[in-house]
């Protein structure tokens, strides 16, 4: 039988990544700790899960440090989870998720929407360069090429991958 592939041990931060939110309760617990969940019950009660799942889930995402598990009673010791720095940064990845699903998998059947909270009005996200504010969606302007702690094998696939890549078109505005 085969063993399962440790994807952090991986040269790639999508493997990385994946490892570390890939699994599917994981994103659902992020989103409701999104949404304003911090106590086990709520998440429970609001996923259906198992009390052993949660239990792990909740562990992993502590350990991890994407929440941090605070005590909000004493008698008897009860803990709230709440998101840390490192776990409200998954934010947009989960609304992306979100949308995506709502355009692709179930357009006519959108149970849930982004809204602007103090206007009402649906948003549509999209993901932008951060110092341009270009839209990331040109997959043949916006590529993925081996970065500064690459090893020798990662930087001749993307020397290979380059050689094979139509260049783009440029036009007068840029």
């Amino acid at each position: 039988m085969a063993s399962r592939i440790r994807l952090e041990d991986r040269e790639c931060p999508l493997s990385t990544t994946v490892q570390h939110v890939g699994e599917w309760w994981t994103l659902l617990i992020l989103h409701d700790a999104f949404d304003g969940y911090t106590r086990f019950d709520q998440f429970q009660q609001s996923l259906n899960i198992s009390t052993s799942m949660l239990t792990t889930r909740l562990k992993t995402l502590v350990a991890d440090g994407l929440l941090e598990r605070r005590p909000y009673q004493t008698n008897p010791v009860r803990h709230e989870y709440v998101l840390t720095e490192r776990g409200r940064s998954l934010r947009p990845v989960v609304v992306a998720l979100a949308a995506w699903g709502n355009q692709h998998l179930a357009p006519e059947e959108r149970a849930m929407i982004l809204v602007d909270a103090r206007t009402g009005e649906e948003v549509e996200p999209v993901v932008v360069d951060a110092r341009t504010g270009r839209s990331l969606d040109d997959s043949e302007r916006y590529v993925f090429t081996a970065g500064p702690a690459a090893s020798e094998a990662m930087r001749a696939r993307y020397v290979e991958l380059e050689r094979q890549r139509p260049v783009p078109e440029t036009s007068a505005s840029e």
